[in-house]
């Protein structure tokens, strides 16, 4: 049985329901505000004008299955408070899972001895005030499964099941999973001794995330191919259908059959949409703040400066109802906004926490743990320019559909990817290519992209269609 619960959370407010656990949960809100209290309490009795601590638990449950027989269940459950304390510049932070009040004194202690002997750092400290989010949306970003081990294993063999159906010539399968997870949490501050005022964070809200997924084989000997494909959402009846999942999975591994290898050369590369969305990936961790205060990212000192093709724009939209990369505020408890971060490929904008601003003498973005629901997209655009029509712009030349590797220097931004696809000419797919590498620069690569498609897909907190990069080598037999 799916159920909702519904979690609007107003900071200045407490309900009696809040006495109780939310579904799945073993702690209730009330339960984690009384051991926050208990940590600032001890933190303010040690001296500690500025202190946080966040309390947190999750839960969750994870089936998978190999050629329909029952692999593994695993239930996971787990708890956590982390205290930080601040003694002037200095930082301390300690954790627990010990909820017991002894050991979260003990824990409190911990981070204020380590704060006593830490070097002063002038820009470590709780968010400036004029930044905390002080009332915040219900997202509705809480939808927990209900879901016992024996569904999770019949839901994960109909998925692996639909996947052989689609042919004699998938032979194995890496197997199938299905996994429900939830957590939530509530975070508080204390800053010069005080408590849930003006400019002072409180709060906490609960999320949940689920997929099912499956990883076919096709044909036999030297000449197996594998592919995998998933569902992940943060409601369970917004999943894909097992049966939809395990298909196209193994159409997937079936059309790489007969894989070839590639002579050496540059032409164009069209990336997937699943794949583009590791581009987009690149640039937030290029414009990020500990890569900008350390010097180690390719694109320094670029706010203001066009470091993307001029036809595109990134949107990050943190408050989408229910959306996967969605949140109210950030782990310091900044409030987060729609903003532009990069408009007509000029950045606009970095992903900043308050320490990172600081450092470059700039203003928190609300990016502490990341960034929230980007979406790339290109104003060339059609509606009506879906993968086939990409095919057609790529006309000669490689669409990559996985790659291999970490190999992207953020430093120089050169990149290297082990990658395998299909050779494409005239506009249409002539055969699937293996080993092969794509290599280039990432400066070039962004500005030398040339359409981006309708065909767009939300992998993890980023939304974009395939990209299409003008010219890329391609090191092959």
């Amino acid at each position: 049985m799916n159920t909702r619960t519904d979690t609007s959370i107003q900071p200045a407010r407490s309900t009696g329901a809040d006495s109780h656990p939310l579904p799945g949960f073993q702690y209730s809100r009330a339960r984690f505000e009384e051991l926050a209290d208990l940590a600032l309490t001890h933190a303010r009795g040690l001296g500690a004008a500025d202190a946080a601590v966040e309390v947190s638990e999750g839960a969750g449950l994870s089936v998978s299955v190999r050629k329909g027989a029952l692999e593994n269940v695993e239930r996971n459950r787990d708890k956590s408070l982390g205290v930080t304390v601040y003694l002037g510049h200095k930082r301390g932070n300690a954790s627990t899972s010990d909820f017991s009040a002894a050991a979260i004194r003990q824990t409190v202690q911990a981070a204020y001895d380590i704060a006593r002997f830490t070097a002063d750092d002038p820009v470590a400290g709780l968010p400036d005030p004029a930044d905390v989010a002080e009332h915040y949306p219900d997202l509705d970003l809480f939808h927990p499964w209900a879901i016992g081990s024996a569904e999770a294993m019949h839901l994960a063999q109909a998925c692996e099941a639909a996947a052989f159906a689609t042919s004699r010539k998938i032979t194995n399968s890496e197997g199938a999973g299905v996994s429900a997870q939830q957590s939530h949490f509530f975070s508080e501050h204390m800053r010069g001794g005080q408590r849930r005022a003006a400019g002072i964070f409180h709060g906490g809200y609960a999320s949940s995330r689920h997929s099912l997924s499956v990883a076919p084989i096709a044909g036999r000997g030297n000449a197996m191919q594998r592919d995998y494909w998933y569902s992940s959402q943060r409601a369970p009846q917004d999943l894909a259908s097992p049966e939809a999942v395990g298909r196209y999975a193994a159409e997937r591994a079936l059309s790489r059959l007969g894989a070839r290898k590639l002579a050496t050369t540059e032409c164009p590369v069209l990336f997937e949409s699943p794949l583009a969305a590791g581009l987009l990936g690149a640039y937030v961790q290029a414009t990020s703040g500990g890569a900008l205060y350390r010097r180690t990212s390719f694109l320094c000192d670029s706010l203001g400066r066009q470091v993307m093709a001029r036809h595109l724009d990134i949107i990050e939209d943190p408050h989408q109802i229910n959306g996967k990369g969605s949140a109210p505020f950030d782990d310091e408890g900044v409030r987060t906004v729609r903003r532009k971060v990069l408009s007509a490929g000029r950045v606009q904008g970095y992903f900043l926490s308050s320490y990172s601003a600081r450092k470059l003498g700039m203003r928190t973005t609300g990016n502490a743990g990341g960034s929230h629901n980007l979406v790339l997209t290109s104003r060339l655009t059609r509606p009506g320019d879906d993968l086939d029509a990409m095919l057609r712009k790529l006309d000669r030349g490689l669409f990559v559909t996985e790659l291999m590797g970490q190999g992207v220097n953020y430093v120089t931004g050169d990149y290297s990817r082990g990658a395998s696809g299909y050779w494409v000419e005239n506009g249409r797919i002539a055969y699937p290519v293996q080993e092969i590498t794509i290599a280039g620069n990432m400066r070039d690569m962004f500005k030398g992209i040339v359409a981006v498609g309708a065909d767009a897909y939300t992998h993890g907190a980023k939304t974009v269609g395939s990209i299409l990069v003008d010219r890329m080598k391609v090191a092959g037999s």
